[in-house]
């Protein structure tokens, strides 16, 4: 037997986070975009031992201004596209201004010199993986996810998946159904 999982990863890593920190008698308080604020001085010897269990957890301790920025604005990025229906009308660079508190121009600029791709490129992509996402995930059609992701058209969203993944969103669809339809056979 099969089952697919959907899971949040923020609230996944928040909650390693909060029990690993609450095992190791670490007083803090969990700020926004996966920022920590320890309550008190931390040892030494628990901070090395925090940042061992977050590496075999895979997660990464970020020290950079400007990485650290570019973190948020990608956490910032993922909740715009995961809750695009609440965001109705909102330019991402007005969304992205308004949620981290710098010029659009000064954030579009930073995400360049750090990631080496644009903003724009950034949030195609995590508009694309959250349409495969849902595809696997739901029995949505592809209208109703380029309403969701806020296309303007299937047609729209169709050309960018394309451009993206070299397939079309129904190839896409295609192919998700023959595995499941291989892996059903299968048991």
């Amino acid at each position: 037997m099969k089952i697919f999982i959907k899971f949040d990863f923020t609230q996944f890593c928040s909650k390693v986070i909060d029990e690993k920190l609450t095992e190791l008698g670490i007083k803090y308080r969990m700020m926004n975009f996966g920022e920590i604020e320890f309550l008190e001085i931390v040892p030494e010897d628990k901070m090395q031992a925090f940042d061992s269990i977050l590496t075999d957890y895979g997660i990464e301790k970020i020290e950079n201004q400007k990485v650290i920025l570019v973190q948020k604005m990608k956490d910032t990025i993922i909740d715009m596209v995961m809750n695009a229906n609440e965001n109705i009308n909102v330019k991402s660079s007005v969304y992205l201004s308004e949620k981290l508190g710098h010029s659009y121009g000064y954030l579009s600029n930073l995400f360049s010199e750090v990631t080496y791709t644009s903003v724009e490129n950034f949030i195609i992509l995590q508009r694309i993986e959250y349409a495969k996402s849902l595809m696997i995930n739901t029995e949505l059609s592809l209208t109703e996810i380029a309403f969701k992701l806020q296309y303007s058209s299937v047609a729209h969203l169709s050309t960018q998946f394309k451009n993206n993944t070299g397939i079309t969103p129904t190839t896409f669809q295609r192919i998700i159904a023959k595995r499941r339809e291989l892996n059903a056979n299968k048991n």
